[in-house]
């Protein structure tokens, strides 16, 4: 009898059912709030309505878009304006892509090779002072800016590079170093020291230990600064506007955007093409990449 009972009471126990599991998965079901549903309707629309009117007014004529905006004359769309804002070299939205897509990849670069070491050095270290700069970082993140756009034009004056090229870069990048060091430092301290360790038995130093170990890990993170610091430099306008005057020749798709519709602000055939150029191609990069934005956020928050 005792043989027995222990025999049974050291078999494994059977796997449940799936249904079984199925039922505690329903009986635990959060119901279905309507407010819940109400509220992120109430967003879809709000987030969809200027998006609509922004495309289908693009194809219209300026009399169909003041009568109105909401419309889809489907014999009275055209890509006449359209054309007109791509080969137009007064608006040149077109070649702002240029421009625009170069300081995106070199503000990028830079940016991960500045922040990705401070992040790390932060990162492993238990010292105050180290965590007092991390909070100093962090402050960079409260200071709105288009508030220090006046200090830092003085600042580009006197090192000799105002209205230029590498000031805008420059400024870029030291706007983008206080976020991109605080999600580096949370994704860094989810690693384990020992991998560290191991890297240093092996003979190998703190630098290379980062970048041949400890960075190929941070890839979620990395990718989650680089479209967040994109999506930034694509749409701002402020930083090129001023420390980029037109006198330097060169343009943002903000700024050119700008430039070109600013004399003809009521020509609505002229403003909504190229507005729509303009915001298209970060729309369409943000919906393809928000996966990877969720995720590089969320793998950092919990650590385990």
């Amino acid at each position: 009898m005792v043989v027995l009972e222990a025999e049974v009471r050291d078999r494994p126990k059977a796997a449940p059912t799936r249904g079984g599991a199925a039922s505690r998965r329903t009986e635990h079901k959060e119901p279905r709030s309507p407010v819940r549903w109400a509220l992120l309707g109430a967003l879809l629309v709000f987030m969809i309505v200027p998006i609509y009117l922004l495309v289908v007014n693009a194809f219209k004529s300026q009399q169909d878009i003041l009568d109105n905006p909401f419309s889809i004359p489907l014999s009275g769309l055209t890509f006449e304006h359209m054309s007109a804002a791509i080969n137009s070299p007064q608006f040149n939205v077109i070649g702002g892509y240029g421009f625009t897509l170069f300081l995106v990849v070199v503000v990028d670069v830079l940016c991960i090779l500045l922040a990705g070491p401070a992040a790390y050095a932060i990162a492993r270290s238990l010292k105050r002072r180290t965590q007092l700069v991390l909070l100093y970082f962090l402050a960079g993140t409260f200071i709105p800016g288009a508030a220090v756009i006046i200090p830092v034009i003085y600042v580009l004056r006197e090192v000799g590079l105002a209205n230029t090229v590498t000031g805008l870069v420059a400024h870029d990048v030291a706007s983008t170093l206080p976020v991109s060091i605080f999600l580096f430092v949370g994704f860094i301290r989810t690693i384990p020291v020992d991998i560290d360790n191991a890297a240093t038995i092996d003979g190998a130093g703190r630098y290379r230990t980062f970048w041949s170990i400890i960075f190929p890990l941070m890839r979620p993170a990395v990718v989650t600064v680089l479209i967040l610091n994109s999506i930034g430099i694509w749409n701002d306008f402020v930083s090129p506007q001023i420390l980029l005057s037109p006198s330097s020749g060169h343009y943002t798709v903000t700024t050119a955007i700008y430039a070109g519709i600013s004399q003809y602000s009521t020509d609505l055939t002229k403003v909504f093409p190229n507005l729509l150029l303009a915001v298209a191609p970060v729309v369409i990069f943000f919906i393809y990449m928000q996966r990877h934005i969720i995720s590089g956020l969320t793998v950092g928050a919990v650590k385990g």
